[in-house]
């Protein structure tokens, strides 16, 4: 029986002067114990900057322990972050550690934290004043030892201005800001990430590296990646599945790609007289198609998180 190949585990692409300047600012912060939020668009990569930050950090032989606030459903927020005792809630049969135990002695990066429950910001705040927390059903206070950073899709002080997030936490985490620019803004990262891409999914698959010829270089240069690095790393993955081994030309890539001045994204015919609320489903129904019912892909095409999805199909039922 062959062995498939190891999966390739490489560095974030800095060529474009563009990162080249976030990624001095994130080696400025690293050693030093300060709260650092990364802004940017769905896709940009700001998980693997923050581990960036992690790993040259003096608690670099700690865990890096990623969480999606928005993807944690509100009522079980405050035991995936902190845990809980046996007997807390219903189902709860034995004592479980939550995110910032597991994190303990390293860091715990708390991606889309513009998501997070408005109830479960002040907790948050107090966890960052005291750092002591206590497991849901616990009485007793635990100190943790870990590094927190943060991540956003949106500026935080529109959701302060409408009170969607608490303007204290926000004075308390934001501290230094660092925007991530979209891949639209770093061109001169595109041809080295789809070379990584192709040498990292390649061996993850077991398949023949594909081959990109010239024109199709330029057409993924060209392209705007509405969908950043993800977007780029998607399409990498089906042209392994689907091209391995052969020469990719422009005909093999998506309409969009091929062709920089059409549509950016697939075409949707929407009823205008239909009214906004009907819309609005027609363009859900049509995201969660795309992706084959999968919320968590659709809401990342869309540009909003699954909170927020699964709200707006709510209302449009």
């Amino acid at each position: 029986m062959s062995r498939r190949p190891a999966a390739v585990v490489l560095a974030p692409v800095m060529r474009s002067a563009a990162m080249r300047k976030v990624d001095a600012l994130l080696q400025a912060v690293a050693a030093r114990e300060v709260a650092v939020t990364l802004l940017g668009e769905s896709g940009t990569g700001k998980e693997v900057l923050a581990r960036r930050i992690h790993e040259r950090s003096e608690r670099r032989r700690g865990p890096f322990v990623p969480i999606n606030c928005a993807a944690i459903p509100e009522a079980l927020f405050e035991s995936e972050l902190f845990g809980h005792e046996r007997g807390a809630f219903t189902g709860a049969t034995e004592r479980a550690r939550g995110k910032v135990e597991a994190a303990a002695g390293g860091t715990l990066f708390l991606d889309e934290i513009g998501e997070m429950p408005v109830a479960m910001q002040a907790k948050l705040l107090r966890f960052l004043e005291h750092r002591r927390f206590m497991r849901v059903g616990g009485t007793t206070k635990l100190l943790a030892d870990v590094r927190m950073l943060f991540a956003t899709l949106r500026p935080l002080e529109r959701d302060v201005a409408t009170g969607r997030f608490r303007a204290d936490l926000y004075y308390r985490i934001g501290g230094i800001a660092i925007a991530v620019p979209p891949l639209r803004e770093r061109r001169a990262d595109v041809l080295p990430l789809l070379d990584q891409f192709v040498r990292q999914l390649s061996a993850q698959h077991g398949t023949p590296p594909p081959r990109f010829g010239r024109q199709a270089r330029a057409a993924l240069v060209n392209h705007a990646w509405p969908g950043n690095v993800r977007e780029l790393r998607n399409l990498v993955e089906l042209l392994c599945l689907t091209r391995g081994g052969k020469v990719v030309r422009p005909v093999d890539l998506p309409a969009a790609v091929r062709d920089p001045t059409g549509p950016r994204t697939s075409t949707l015919t929407v009823d205008l007289d239909a009214g906004l609320a009907a819309i609005v489903e027609q363009v859900l129904g049509a995201a969660l198609a795309l992706e084959g019912g999968h919320r968590g892909r659709a809401a990342h095409r869309l540009g909003i998180s699954v909170r927020t999805l699964e709200r707006r199909l709510a209302g449009a039922r």
